[in-house]
């Protein structure tokens, strides 16, 4: 039996089957059942923390604004730059681990990140505030796969799948757990308490890393001049790219020509980066593999299913809040949520095998489809409990369908080879991150332009001499009555309060409007999914019919 690994890697001899399995990971040694644990307990706290600093600022962007002498405009950049760092990480950062070894790339990443938050504690303001967030990007973009990397040293190698499968579920924590944290303790002193989080984080998860350090991972030369170039035409692309689909429904698509300057100055960048990569020996992005069916097929899955989780993120918070409701009531909710998303994690852990992981994502899109179309009978009285079947239906959905998905397709890299490894993670990053965004995007607009549809539709029904609408002016005159002495006064007033009742009837309309939208493009990827399935078994059937069980 081989020795247990002990803390000072350097005096172990890492046998064969030891080796790492990916680009820059470390060696997946035997260690003690003390070591296991405490790489368990790291992997907890680093995968849920890698996102709960951003979800803190996403769920609170509306309120940080005002501190910090912002239009909401300018505080929608905040997410979206977030968003644009996350997704494109992974193109420095696999070679980045791969050519310096993981130790200098975090160190490196989380000083940045506490010396940020220093510095936004310091001198708050919204440059300083920028820089926070894209350092908080990339570092969460790292977090996420050091997690799995701790994961990998507690499974053996035989269970290794389960790694992504729970690492990817502890980062879909965050949100919810961001929604309990009390708004008061996090805006005291102009936010300092938010930046005092940010900066525990780095500092805490600093100090995880110099307690139990990973076993070493095997460094080569990874970069190349045109790798820069690369890079350095992809990452301000998605900068622009994001910044439109964030900023693009609160300053409205049409009213806003910069919009599209920034559109245009997005597309160059990125077709001049696709024909570098397109023309190279060794590219970064192996856009020949990208461009396959199978893995076309994929993004289009995980872009469907993403665009629907935005019901949870956008939709019934909105729900709620456009009802005057605010974090403090929404706690119940969330922590039910919370719940929802570990035992799809357990249960996407605990059903996992190869071949039922294309069932685990249609039977998540068909939970999806569901806890969403629950959602579209709501009602200007419905309130958190009565989401909480549906709202924790979409979080199971959320952990049972990303981590399988994430799973499924390292599967098919590692089948094609490490040579295509940047290029799945910055795919999955992409429809994971931006999926998201573009969904929060589209349902925003969506809601917005039903909203003004089922007003208009309602004002049409109400007429000056209908017996009705004379009666609820009156009654809103007379509630005002106390306020107001001036009787003409106290009717224009109940005549606004109707107009208030109305729009805020027309809200909740879209909104439901918005929940149906979900429960079909959940729908149609459980349906796509399972025309997939068919599809394969078809295929394998006559292969094996044909005497080639390929």
């Amino acid at each position: 039996m081989r020795q247990s690994a002990p803390s000072n890697a350097d005096t172990y001899q890492f046998s064969p089957e030891e080796r790492a399995v990916l680009p820059g990971a470390p060696f997946a040694a035997r260690h003690s059942g003390l070591r296991q644990t405490a790489y368990a307990g790291t992997a907890l706290l680093i995968g849920v923390c890698s996102t709960f600093p951003n979800a803190l600022v996403t769920v609170n962007v509306g309120t940080i604004s005002g501190s910090l002498g912002l239009y909401i405009v300018e505080a929608s950049w905040l997410p979206a730059i977030y968003v644009a760092m996350n997704a494109t990480g992974n193109l420095t950062l696999i070679k980045a681990r791969a050519q310096f070894g993981i130790p200098a790339v975090m160190y490196a990443l989380l000083t940045g990140y506490a010396v940020a938050a220093l510095l936004q504690l310091a001198f708050p303001s919204f440059a300083s505030a920028i820089v926070i967030r894209a350092i908080n990007g990339m570092t969460a973009a790292a977090l996420v796969t050091l997690t799995i990397y701790y994961l990998i040293e507690v499974f053996p190698r035989r269970l290794l799948p389960l790694a992504p499968i729970i690492g990817i579920g502890l980062a879909q924590l965050g949100t919810p757990l961001a929604r309990l944290v009390p708004v008061e303790l996090l805006a005291i002193n102009s936010w300092r308490g938010l930046y005092l989080i940010e900066l525990a984080v780095a500092l805490g998860i600093l100090a995880l890393l110099l307690a139990f350090p990973l076993p070493p991972s095997q460094r080569t030369k990874a970069f190349e001049p045109l790798d820069l170039v690369t890079i350095g035409l992809i990452v301000p692309a998605m900068l622009l790219l994001c910044g439109v689909l964030g900023v693009g429904r609160v300053a409205w698509w049409t009213d806003t020509p910069w919009l599209g300057w920034a559109l245009t100055a997005a597309v160059p960048l990125f077709a001049v980066a696709v024909l570098i990569e397109k023309h190279r020996a060794r590219p970064l992005l192996q856009l020949g593999w990208l461009g396959s069916v199978d893995i076309l097929r994929f993004a289009a899955v995980a872009l469907l299913v993403r665009l629907a989780l935005a019901e949870q993120t956008y939709g019934s918070v909105g729900l709620l809040t456009s009802g005057g409701l605010t974090n403090d009531q929404l706690r119940t909710l969330f922590v039910i949520v919370a719940v929802a998303m570990v035992l799809g994690t357990v249960c996407a852990a605990l059903t996992f095998s190869e071949g039922r992981l294309p069932w685990q994502v249609l039977i998540a899109s068909l939970i999806i489809a569901l806890g969403a179309w629950l959602d579209s009978g709501a009602t200007n009285v419905t309130r958190p409990p009565q989401l909480y079947l549906s709202q924790a239906l979409i979080g199971f959905g959320t952990t049972l369908y990303v981590g399988p998905a994430l799973t499924y397709g390292l599967l098919r890299m590692l089948s094609r080879g490490a040579d295509v490894f940047v290029s799945f993670v910055v795919l999955f990053s992409v429809t994971q991150n931006v999926g998201g965004l573009l969904g929060s995007a589209i349902l925003g607009t969506y809601q917005y332009m039903q909203t003004h549809t089922h007003a208009l539709a309602l004002s049409e029904h109400l007429f000056a001499a209908d017996p009705n609408v004379v009666d609820r002016v009156r009654l809103g005159a007379a509630a005002i009555a106390g306020a107001v002495a001036d009787p003409t006064q106290q009717s224009a007033q109940g005549a606004g309060l109707l107009a208030r009742a109305m729009t805020q009837e027309a809200t909740i309309l879209a909104y439901n409007d918005v929940f149906r939208l979900v429960a079909f493009l959940a729908l149609m990827s459980a349906v796509y999914v399972g025309y997939l399935i068919v599809a394969n078994a078809l295929r394998r059937r006559q292969q094996v019919a044909a005497g080639n069980p390929a």
